[in-house]
C-alpha cells in the first residue's frame, strides 16, 4: 500500500474523511462483533438519546510513523480505560477496552495510507466515540448505543511553533464537585464553549478555570490539564481534583519529568494565589502536546511568567522534546508506551 499524495507539511489541525471506519452496535444487552465501513454518515431517530440528552463519550489520540519506520499509537490503553469511566459516568455500557484497542489498530491499519510520514510533522488524529442511538423521550439512559472509529490526517497544532499564549481566569464555571468533570463527555466540551468564545472577542487564547466551590483553586482550561514549573527548575506541579480529566499528556510529562529529567514530581492542589510564583506554565493535551502560557489574566490584573512570551520556557522545551521524542521514536521510551500497529 502506498502512502496518499497529500502535501502533509501544509495539513492544519481540521477533518479530512479517510477511507474506512469501525462501527459496533449494542442492542438487547450486549455489542455485536462490529465491522469495518466505508459509510462516514450516522442514521438516527430524530429522538435519539444523544439529542436529546446528550449522551455521548469519545476519545483523542494519534498514529505517529516513528523514526525507524514503524507506525505506532501513544499509550492507548490509558485511552481505554479512560473510556469505560467515561461510559460507566454517564450510564453507557462500556466497551471492553481490549475491543477497544484492536478497533484502533484495525482502523489505523486499513487508513495506514493516510499516516504521515516521519518528520513531515503530521500525525493521524484516532477519534473512537460512542453515543446512545435508540429513541428516549422520558429523562434515562438509552436502550441501544453506537460505538465508532474514524482517523483524519492532521497537521501540527501550532504552524511555525508553539508560542506563549496569553489566557484570562473565566467567571463561568467548568465543572461542579461530584459531576463529569473527570471524564470525557461530549457535554463537558459544550459547556466550555461560551467561555472560549468569549475569551476569544476580549482577545485570550484559552481560559483558567478554577474550582467551582471556592473559586480558590486552578482547576484546568475547556480541554487542556495546566502544568507549572518552580522558580528553581528543579519541580514540575499539576493540579489535582476530582473535577479535572485525567490527561493522558500530563501523566505522561509527569513521568518524563521524573524519570528522564530528574525532577521532583507534585500532583497536588494548586491554589490561584501561588500560580504568579512559577517560573513556566503550559497547557497539556493530545493536540498540542504542550502550549505554553507566557501571561494570565485575571480581570485586569496581569500574572507574566519569567519564560515570556516569545518561545516555551527552557523546562517545558525540554519536557515537549522528551515526550516527542518518545512519540516519534528517537528517545527511548517506557516499557509499552508506544503500541505498534503491524501493517
Amino acid at each position: 500500500m502506498e502512502k496518499k499524495n497529500i502535501d502533509w507539511s501544509s495539513l492544519d489541525f481540521g477533518y479530512r474523511p479517510t477511507e474506512a471506519r469501525y462501527v459496533a452496535n449494542y442492542k438487547n444487552g450486549a455489542w455485536d462483533e462490529g465491522e469495518m465501513t466505508d459509510n462516514s454518515m450516522i442514521t438516527m431517530s430524530e429522538c435519539a438519546g444523544v439529542l436529546q440528552y446528550a449522551q455521548t463519550v469519545f476519545e483523542g489520540m494519534k498514529a505517529y510513523t516513528t523514526v525507524d519506520g514503524r507506525t505506532v499509537v501513544f499509550r492507548p490503553d490509558l485511552n481505554a480505560k479512560r473510556f469505560e469511566d467515561s461510559a460507566k459516568t454517564l450510564e453507557m455500557p462500556p466497551f471492553p477496552q481490549d475491543r477497544f484497542i484492536k478497533s484502533i489498530e484495525d482502523v489505523v491499519r486499513a487508513n495506514w495510507a493516510y499516516v504521515p510520514p516521519y518528520g513531515s510533522g503530521a500525525t493521524l488524529y484516532i477519534r473512537p466515540y460512542m453515543f446512545g442511538i435508540s429513541p428516549v423521550i422520558g429523562v434515562k439512559p438509552a436502550e441501544e448505543y453506537q460505538y465508532r472509529v474514524f482517523v483524519t490526517p492532521v497537521g501540527p497544532y501550532f504552524k511555525g511553533g508553539a508560542k506563549p499564549i496569553t489566557i484570562r481566569v473565566c467567571d463561568y464555571d467548568r465543572a461542579a464537585p461530584h459531576g463529569t468533570g473527570m471524564i470525557k463527555a461530549g457535554l463537558n466540551y459544550a459547556m466550555s464553549l461560551r467561555a472560549i468564545v468569549s475569551a476569544h472577542k476580549e482577545g485570550y487564547d484559552e481560559n483558567m478555570f478554577l474550582d467551582a466551590a471556592t473559586r480558590t483553586y486552578v482547576e484546568e482550561t475547556g480541554g487542556a490539564n495546566f502544568i507549572f514549573i518552580t522558580k528553581d527548575g528543579s519541580t514540575l506541579v499539576t493540579p489535582k481534583s476530582d473535577s479535572i480529566l485525567p490527561s493522558v499528556t500530563r501523566r505522561s510529562l509527569m513521568v518524563v519529568a521524573e524519570k528522564y529529567l530528574g525532577m521532583k514530581v507534585e500532583h497536588r492542589k494548586v491554589r490561584f494565589d501561588e500560580v504568579k510564583d512559577f517560573a513556566e506554565c503550559g497547557l497539556c493535551g493530545t493536540a498540542a502536546v504542550i502550549s505554553p502560557v507566557g501571561r494570565i489574566v485575571d480581570h485586569g490584573k496581569e500574572i507574566n511568567f519569567p519564560s515570556g512570551m516569545e518561545k516555551m520556557g527552557p523546562v517545558i522545551q525540554k519536557l515537549y522534546d522528551t515526550l516527542t521524542g518518545i512519540q516519534m521514536g528517537t528517545v527511548e521510551p517506557p516499557e509499552g508506551w508506544l503500541h505498534e500497529i503491524k501493517m
